[in-house]
């Protein structure tokens, strides 16, 4: 097995502040020039896919699209264009390259932005074929879906005011408000292991840094990942405090039982070390993010 690592630390992310904010100029989290499907260079769109047993692919070709859950507010993860509505980041061409190789264009899939609390449900319900939008794997989710992965890892950390010099990691958040969104493995961790003055919650990321730039919180606390995004887009507002503080292991979330989705997920993954390695370069590495392909054998 591979050895997979990540790192998004303080100085690394200023590094690369310069390339993900030119990024910006068209949509945020995603290359210059880039739209959905953009990336269909990478890879070909399969032909005579056959997934005898599984029956969300089959559910797939049924209705000839694929119904994919994601995030919009992480910039080079998953964002959404405000102004275009086109969707761009890490975890949305994930999407895309998995439609592909299932033998679905870019405009046969279906994105719903799915917050945090409502993913598992979603795909219990069948309302969505997979999830791709920085979703750690755990044993708890384990009980009622499946992931294939993982494709990413990194870990927890913190969000602060540029000017806040008070907090530089978690044991520094007695008396302190920590926002992050309802139904996170991070809200509930800083909860659970960890002695902030208070916690507030929210459907979206979004929110979190309104009330960040408001003083109304101290810190925001999720993935490091998703926080480098934030401070390359807003470097004279936020800063990352301290380094990460757990393991976060992004999977794909799939309908519990299919095996046979999950094994092509994987070997896909495993099989596309290029295509994953031009993905991470265009959308995470120009916000000083590092690291290397894991091994997908959940």
């Amino acid at each position: 097995m591979r050895k997979s690592r990540f790192l998004a630390g303080v100085g690394i992310v200023a590094a690369g502040l310069l390339g993900l904010t030119a990024c910006n100029s068209g949509t945020p989290g995603a290359a210059p020039g880039a739209s959905e499907g953009s990336s269909d260079q990478l890879w070909e769109v399969a032909s005579d896919v056959s997934l005898d047993g599984s029956p969300t692919y089959d559910r797939m070709v049924a209705a000839d699209k694929v119904v994919v859950g994601v995030k919009e507010d992480q910039p080079g993860l998953g964002f959404k264009d405000p102004l275009t509505d086109e969707r761009g980041g890490f975890d949305v061409e994930i999407s895309q390259w998995i439609a592909a190789s299932l033998g679905f264009d870019a405009d046969q899939i279906e994105y719903k932005t799915i917050p945090s609390a409502n993913r598992e449900q979603e795909l219990v319900n069948g309302n969505i074929d997979y999830y791709v939008g920085t979703y750690s794997i755990t044993d708890k989710r384990k009980e009622s879906i499946d992931f294939a992965g993982p494709y990413l890892i990194t870990g927890q950390g913190l969000l602060v005011a540029a000017d806040d010099d008070s907090i530089n990691g978690p044991d520094d958040l007695a008396g302190k408000i920590v926002c992050s969104v309802t139904g996170s493995t991070p809200l509930q961790r800083i909860r659970d292991e960890y002695s902030p003055g208070d916690t507030v919650e929210y459907d979206t990321y979004t929110q979190c840094l309104e009330q960040l730039r408001a003083g109304s919180v101290d810190a925001v606390t999720t993935d490091q990942a998703i926080l480098a995004g934030y401070v390359a887009q807003e470097p004279e507002t936020f800063k990352i405090a301290g380094e990460t503080f757990s393991e976060e292991r992004y999977g794909v979330g799939l309908p519990k039982g299919d095996t046979v989705l999950k094994d092509h997920i994987n070997t896909l993954f495993n099989d596309g070390g290029d295509v994953w390695t031009a993905l991470f370069d265009k959308n995470l590495a120009p916000a000083g993010i590092q690291g290397e392909q894991p091994t997908a054998d959940e």
